[in-house]
């Protein structure tokens, strides 16, 4: 009995130390755990303002290009159906082979460029854009006495059309390893980013308009917490908290993007401020409805500097090891 007791703990010991040793199981061990990014970069192609006297033009909208580890996104594609196409030509920014895009929410200055791009650059790349991240809520009716408001009702079948797919989500979503999708934010803090005069036509009724299926980009790095929003009408400080308790605990080290800010009063942006040197945060890019007082109002009291915390432009960059690229416009 002694016997058998000694051989069956060798033949346990001897299986353990074969897995241990076998190259497959530990490379498959080493990628489970690279969950951060290693390479990131955000590049504007719509928001506000142009940021060279050469090159793209400003609208009232949002749209990045991003590339992260070798892969690249589209986030958000701007109001005019050819602002991106065209700022993209002009900045020799290649979309052929960008298969997936994200769209934050259904508002038009984020969405018109969807079918434009999808259907120029199917012509020489059928997988072209033909993949769409979207979050629940996004293609609910919004009646109005003019008809529906919510262009994404009308795109989906368009999109559907050319061979594109939507993939909706609920919750936080890793789509690459260490990129995020937030999937629909709850509104811990009464960060009310939206007219609130809007209706939609929810499975229970008709409520509010709260832009429900408002969701952010989020990349995990050693340095931090990477967020890319297009409106940020959950709040931005709701989509951090969001972030920090489901993707990883970490500080904010970048914030990108439109935010909403532009309205606030000072006491709730001096509360947002707050908040965010509270997270740690290290680089602003405020673009599109975020506001330039608010940009210049998060940079004084969240301490930090002019390289730092930058108005965004067209054509404006983020890199993860070089920080901000703001062009001639903001420097």
């Amino acid at each position: 009995m002694k016997r058998l007791l000694f051989a069956l703990t060798l033949s346990v010991v001897f299986l353990a130390l074969s897995k241990f040793r076998n190259p497959a199981a530990s490379e498959t061990t080493l990628l489970a755990q690279k969950k951060t990014v290693q390479s990131f970069r955000v590049q504007v192609l719509s928001t506000m303002l142009s940021g060279s006297p050469e090159r793209g033009i400003g609208e009232w909208g949002f749209a990045a290009i991003v590339e992260v580890d070798g892969q690249r996104i589209m986030f958000d594609t701007g109001a005019r159906p050819d602002t991106v196409l065209k700022n993209a030509r002009e900045l020799g920014v290649d979309l052929s082979n960008v298969k997936d895009v994200i769209l934050s929410h259904n508002h038009s200055d984020h969405t018109n460029g969807l079918l434009t791009l999808r259907r120029e650059f199917a012509k020489t790349n059928p997988t072209a854009l033909s993949r769409a991240h979207v979050g629940k809520g996004i293609f609910w009716n919004r009646p109005t006495g003019a008809g529906d408001s919510n262009v994404m009702v009308k795109y989906k079948s368009e999109y559907e059309a050319t061979g594109g797919a939507f993939i909706e989500y609920t919750e936080p979503k890793e789509i690459l390893p260490g990129v995020w999708l937030t999937g629909p934010v709850p509104r811990t803090y009464p960060e009310k980013n939206w007219s609130g005069a809007g209706r939609m036509k929810a499975p229970d009724g008709m409520v509010e308009d709260t832009l429900p299926e408002d969701m952010s980009l989020v990349a995990v790095t050693d340095k931090g917490l990477v967020l890319l929003s297009g409106c940020g009408h959950a709040g931005i400080i709701n989509t951090l908290e969001h972030a920090r308790k489901t993707i990883k605990s970490a500080p904010v080290y970048a914030a990108l993007g439109g935010f909403h800010l532009f309205n606030l009063d000072d006491e709730k942006l001096s509360w947002t401020a707050g908040k965010l040197k509270e997270f740690g945060l290290k680089q602003f890019l405020g673009a599109h409805c975020t506001g330039i007082e608010a940009v210049y109002r998060i940079r004084q009291q969240a301490g930090l500097d002019r390289q730092s915390c930058v108005v965004s432009a067209v054509g404006s960059s983020f890199t993860l090891d070089k920080g901000i690229d703001a062009l001639s416009l903001a420097k």
